[in-house]
């Protein structure tokens, strides 16, 4: 991905001055606190090897010093990786995820590793063991979560893409509250293994990237065997835009801002679709938390196996952020029943897909269409309750409301950047999709993007 303007395949100084580039930024954006480990002697290193490939190696390589960084969770074998939590700190795995490993063997340059919510469980990542991310819109506000660190990075111009974890809206909440693009894709969609998991039916790897561009090249070394799609036109595609649930209670500059949107793109000549979703607040409650409390005990027991030197219990006791702590010691009580567990995944599970696939086949939709958070992001130390339209919310609940129902069918979803509130915080929408369609939903996906263009940088970046 560096080469030369003559093309004469010396990319060695290019390189060279990339990473300078990068480290420049990364001291930059230190008050922002987004990585956990960054290592700038063994960057350089690692840079200096790729420029020493042969000119064939280069040109073979699809991704060929591209810098990214990864959030915490997904396991480097020359990184350490603590999830964000005090027991797992400095410790290195015995190897890369399949993931990282996918990127690494495309001549991706891994440039750090990023902080987040503490074990991925929560949307601020406020973590009390390593300290907040801070927005780089306002360093007042959070950077949203758990893939925080990952969008305060890219949003910083440290570095242009990254990977982060997607349980209920992780990747795609950060991505709206710092104006990137943020994409979950569909459940299974890339290879999974080395990460400290939440839920194995939920969980995935996510990319996140300054624009859709960069989001489909790295999505395409993720999952090679894909087939692209053929592209279609805006007038040739059908929205749906559901009222009920995810149009109710925003923040007036967020319902302003999706107005807005949908009236871009009427014009750009898709057609707009008023396409509900039944039910789906009551649907998605049933689903979402009793489908992580009951499986985070077995799937991050089983992890920590395959890591060796600390048990399930011993992390417990060591978590630092006191809202983890309390989610992590009820799931160990066991909140959620085996017999409630069966019952979520035999009945209430297969219903909210329902929903959503009559949706699509009802209006023949090739996606839905909604503001990403109800409301931009909320000041630090917000944790429990934040206020939204003169009444007090709550933080989790509210900002997961839109993310979490496609998370929990499986469905691929890009968060993309769509204006700025009065305050000057990034408001994001949100495309979800049937599942399996992740090739078309990226072609969409940049048809939209190109519609609503680019935000402006950070304040912190505007004379850069």
């Amino acid at each position: 991905m560096i080469e030369p303007p003559d093309g004469s395949g010396r990319s060695d100084d290019l390189l060279r001055e990339a990473v300078d580039r990068l480290l420049l930024r990364a001291r930059a954006a230190r008050p922002l606190n987004p990585f956990i480990h960054f290592d700038a002697a063994a960057l350089l290193a690692e840079a200096r090897r790729l420029a020493q490939l042969p000119p064939g190696r280069r040109a073979s390589l699809a991704l060929f010093g591209a810098p990214f960084v990864v959030k915490d969770n997904i396991d480097t074998a020359n990184m350490p990786t603590s999830a964000g939590t005090p027991a797992l700190r400095g410790q290195a795995p015995p190897r890369n995820a399949p993931t990282v490993q996918r990127l690494l063997d495309a001549g991706a340059l891994l440039a750090g590793k990023t902080n987040m919510h503490e074990l991925a469980f929560g949307i601020t990542s406020n973590n009390a063991a390593f300290g907040a991310v801070r927005n780089p819109y306002d360093p007042t506000r959070i950077a949203g979560g758990s893939s925080g660190g990952t969008a305060a990075a890219i949003a910083a111009g440290v570095v242009e893409v990254g990977l982060g974890t997607d349980t209920g809206g992780s990747v795609r909440i950060p991505a709206a509250l710092c104006g990137i693009v943020g994409f979950r894709p569909t459940t299974g969609r890339y290879e999974a293994g080395s990460v400290a998991p939440l839920s194995h039916t939920r969980d995935t790897v996510g990319v996140m990237a300054k624009n859709v561009h960069l989001v489909r090249q790295f999505d395409a070394v993720l999952a090679p065997k894909t087939m692209e799609a053929d592209p279609k036109p805006l007038s040739a595609v059908r929205l749906g835009a559901p009222r009920t649930w995810f149009q109710e209670g925003l923040h007036k500059d967020v319902s302003a801002c999706l107005a807005r949107t949908l009236k871009l793109l009427a014009k750009a000549g898709a057609t707009i679709i008023e396409a509900d979703l039944p039910d789906i607040g009551r649907l998605n409650e049933a689903v979402s938390m009793p489908v992580v409390m009951h499986e985070v005990v077995r799937d991050l027991a089983r992890y920590l196996r395959e890591r060796k030197g600390i048990s399930l219990e011993a992390l417990v006791r060591q978590i630092a952020s006191p809202d983890v702590a309390e989610a992590m010691q009820a799931a160990m009580r066991g909140a959620i029943s085996e017999e409630a567990y069966n019952e979520v995944m035999a009945t209430h599970r297969p219903a909210l897909q329902a929903v959503y696939r009559d949706c699509f086949r009802k209006h023949r939709l090739a996606a839905l269409l909604v503001a990403t958070t109800p409301l931009p992001a909320c000041a630090v130390g917000e944790d429990q309750s934040t206020p939204l339209n003169g009444q007090e919310v709550p933080v989790f609940q509210t900002y997961i409301r839109h993310t979490d129902p496609p998370s929990n069918c499986g469905l691929p979803a890009i968060s993309l950047p769509a204006g700025l509130s009065a305050a000057g915080l990034p408001i994001g929408v949100e495309l979800v999709a049937p599942a399996g369609s992740d090739e078309s939903l990226l072609q969409l996906a940049a048809a939209v993007a190109e519609i609503l263009g680019p935000l402006p940088p950070p304040p912190s970046l505007e004379a850069t």
